[in-house]
């Protein structure tokens, strides 16, 4: 047995365990947990069947963007197990026989094996020899050749999508102490100071302030 049939059995069986983790993980954040793991490993499997492109985009989409929102929502989630299990018997089921269902057609395709007639064919720019290529670059350059146009088109409806969920998800709050820039900019001297007229009052001339009557009774008994 060579290095990479070594690593394939170790990335499949690991895949396999933290797959069945998902499924029985009694807590949603380690079933995410779990899931996370069962993805790395079939970027380890694309891996090695050569195919760089997928294995980065599993990485960079599911794990760095998907997986890590799902493990952020299910972590701020106040989520009851105890409700969450009372209806397990009732679906049961129904789960089992979806469950058998895909076992056998799994079962039937791997032991009827795959029907292709060639190797399939592999992307070649124009000049270039298609072995010499990398998957990644192929791909690349098909991407932003022939098809650059509907990329532009998925890159805009995404952005849309983006600006439209910000938007419907944007909530002012009333104790916020955010201050316009505008407003800043354009303010005038007579919104900010007020000039008061009072007349001029003298030291001396200032009014003797009216004794405390605790203080008039002691010295009207210091008088008698």
């Amino acid at each position: 047995m060579d290095v990479k049939t070594g690593f394939f059995y170790l990335f499949s069986v690991v895949l396999l365990f933290a797959s069945f983790r998902v499924v029985t993980a009694r807590n949603p954040v380690h079933a995410v947990l779990f899931l996370m793991l069962a993805f790395s490993q079939a970027s380890g499997l694309w891996l090695l069947l050569q195919a760089e492109f997928l294995a980065m985009t599993l990485v960079l989409v599911y794990l760095g963007a998907v997986m890590v929102l799902f493990l952020f929502v299910v972590m701020m989630l106040d989520i009851n197990l105890d409700t969450l299990r009372d209806g397990f018997w009732k679906h049961f089921p129904l789960a089992a026989t979806l469950g058998a269902l895909v076992a056998l057609e799994m079962a039937a395709v791997l032991m009827s094996g795959f029907r292709t007639s060639a190797a399939p064919k592999v992307a070649v720019a124009v000049g270039q020899v298609g072995p010499e290529i990398p998957n990644s670059k192929a791909l690349g350059i098909l991407l932003y050749t022939e098809y650059l146009m509907p990329i532009q088109v998925a890159a805009a409806i995404l952005l849309v999508a983006m600006i439209a969920a910000i938007a419907l998800t944007l909530r002012h709050r009333k104790d916020s102490k955010a201050i316009s820039a505008s407003e800043q900019v354009h303010v005038r001297a007579s919104d900010r100071l007020r000039v008061l007229k009072m007349e001029p009052v003298k030291p001396g001339d200032a009014p003797n302030a009216p004794e405390a009557p605790a203080t008039a009774e002691a010295s009207k008994e210091i008088k008698q």
